[in-house]
């Protein structure tokens, strides 16, 4: 676990490669999960102006569900979370014509018809946020069947999570945070490195040591060896000398 400033967060954060690759992952984090989005009190008044402006263009099951159920519910653990619709999407999901699911929050922001792009917790996945004794800890959520696409793309490309993540965690906790998020990644990456490299030469040595300290018994064997296999040929030849010939 590493400290900036007031958060905590899994060493796997600084390490972790992530970049997301939708035209493999379908927008399965939209889709996939046991419940819906977190999401903050703050953000309930701009949920519902969201939905007023974009329920038209949502599912006729989202608005049914808005309807009976509520835009955001509380969890058993009094938390508050999106609706879902019964097969598992988020209200606000909208489907490509290639079958992607998308956030028709987000697409409204980018088409500059809404000024707030989504909820936090959706813009910071896979990261996710407790609070502990007020401390915010920040850990990586690695599901298999969300997040492999997006590890297989930045393994390629060669982009780390801190860094793909840039946008939603300035947004979240500034760019002085930011800056000290990175230089702490860096760090650990450099640290990690250091004791690879302490490990290997450690190996190394431990090896050599290990063939020089054979190669002395092999010596010292052998040293006594000699001797002992010269006098047991003499003693051959001399009980052979004595046995009667024929």
């Amino acid at each position: 676990m590493f400290m900036v400033q007031h958060t905590l967060l899994s060493d796997e954060i600084a390490h972790a490669r992530f970049a997301c690759d939708i035209s493999r992952c379908k927008g399965a984090c939209c889709v996939v999960g046991d419940a819906g989005a977190p999401v903050s009190k703050k953000e309930v008044a701009v949920l519902n102006k969201a939905y007023s402006q974009l329920k038209d263009g949502l599912s006729s099951e989202a608005r049914d569900t808005v309807s009976a159920k509520g835009l955001v519910q509380e969890s058993a653990d009094q938390k508050l979370e999106l609706s879902c619709v019964s097969t598992g999407e988020c209200v606000f999901v909208q489907y490509t014509d290639k079958g992607v699911a998308t956030c028709a929050i987000q697409h409204a922001y980018y088409k500059g018809e809404f000024d707030w792009e989504k909820p936090i917790s959706c813009h910071l996945y896979p990261l996710r946020i407790k609070k502990l004794s007020g401390i915010e800890w920040i850990n990586y959520e690695y599901i298999p069947s969300l997040c492999s696409a997006a590890c297989d793309r930045a393994e390629k490309e060669g982009i780390y999570l801190a860094d793909f993540l840039k946008k939603p965690l300035i947004r979240r906790y500034g760019e002085a945070w930011y800056e000290e998020f990175i230089a702490a990644c860096e760090h650990i990456r450099a640290m990690k490195v250091e004791y690879s490299k302490s490990s290997r030469n450690e190996s190394t040595s431990w090896s050599s040591r290990n063939e020089s300290n054979s190669e002395g018994s092999r010596n010292e064997s052998t040293s006594w060896e000699l001797p002992e296999k010269a006098g047991s040929e003499d003693t051959g030849k001399g009980n052979n000398n004595a046995a009667p010939t024929k």
